[in-house]
């Protein structure tokens, strides 16, 4: 099963990397969006899959399931929540202002006009 989570993970920083290497800003927002969403994958996946019980003692659980890897995918969750809605409030402020996404034209070049 690690296997292939690690290959899912794979695909996921695939599909991050083509989008961040795009134009378009929207699709810049959503491949470091999906590429926040691979490292959750990837630190689940380090973590180990494994079948037990909550990590409270008790006497009827025989394994036990290490609660830091879930404990840094949900800090990774609330960082990138808030980076990504950070960037989505800046790209809509430079819509506003530039009235294009695209990349180029936001540095200034004046080929694509």
């Amino acid at each position: 099963m690690e296997i292939l989570m690690a290959v899912l993970a794979g695909i996921i920083f695939m599909a991050a990397t083509y989008l961040l290497l795009s134009k378009s800003l929207l699709r810049v927002i959503i491949g470091t969006a999906l590429l926040s969403h691979g490292v959750h994958l990837m630190l689940l996946t380090m973590g180990g899959l494994k079948k037990g019980a909550a990590p409270i003692l008790s006497e009827h659980a025989k394994s036990f399931v290490d609660p830091l890897p879930q404990a840094l995918i949900l800090t990774a969750i609330v960082i990138s929540f808030g980076v990504t809605s950070f960037i989505l409030v800046m790209a809509f402020r430079a819509y506003q202002e530039l009235k294009s996404d695209d990349m180029d034209q936001m540095r200034g070049n004046d080929q694509h006009e």
